[in-house]
């Protein structure tokens, strides 16, 4: 399967921003051509990469990033500025666009499924069934595994099923596929919507100045 940039649009129609949705900014257009952003393995893969006392369930947009165990190129390869899914690609691009039916709480922006890495903008919509709205209990018992409609929640779903899946096709039982961490920046404002999104789009573009390139 041929794919350059995936998302939650048509592509190359105008959208209204997600801070434009909720009253702040108004319509907009991703603009071509805008500087890159460099995504820095060392700093974006250190041990602990979550905001310190940030309730990553609130309503919000996120910037997203899972690299692939051993920055192994697994979902395909880059031709010509065209990203091939092979079969574990089809895998991780299903699952991500069945995340919005299974968790209702979000909503998804611009992805892209590179050879060993994926990308994706998210919306957490407070309100939705399962969203952050959600009763704080006085207790003291400590709470396993992410919180319930958050983005840890949210990776935590994918990464698994996309793991299971392609270790059944591989034979490769409890081998994992992604790193154990993600990289997540939370996208305040219209200008960075814009600059994740156009990110995001000239991606496979810009593969081999990618610091995530690899060759098979």
């Amino acid at each position: 399967m041929e794919i350059q940039t995936q998302r939650g649009r048509p592509a190359g129609r105008p959208y209204v921003g997600f801070f434009g949705r909720f009253g702040r900014m108004g319509e907009s257009t991703i603009y071509k051509n805008k500087p890159m952003l460099r995504y820095d393995p060392i700093i974006h893969h250190r041990r602990s990469i979550r905001l310190k006392g940030y309730d990553y369930s609130q309503q919000g947009a996120y910037f997203l990033t899972l690299c692939v165990q051993h920055r192994e190129c697994l979902f395909g390869e880059i031709s010509d500025g065209v990203m091939r899914l092979n079969e574990f690609g089809e895998i991780v691009l299903t699952e991500w666009q069945a995340s919005a039916h299974i968790r209702t709480e979000i909503e998804l922006g611009e992805f892209v499924v590179m050879p060993n890495h994926f990308h994706a903008i998210v919306f957490i919509n407070v309100g939705a069934t399962g969203s952050s709205q959600i009763p704080i209990l006085n207790t003291n018992i400590p709470v396993k595994g992410p919180k319930s409609a958050s983005i840890g929640a949210l990776m935590s779903g994918f990464k698994s099923s996309v793991t299971k899946q392609i270790n059944v096709l591989r034979a490769t039982p409890r081998v994992p596929v992604w790193q154990r961490n993600y990289w997540e920046h939370i996208i305040r404002d219209e200008r960075s919507m814009l600059e994740f999104s156009t990110y995001i789009e000239n991606n496979p573009f810009r593969w081999k100045e990618d610091s995530l390139f690899a060759v098979r």
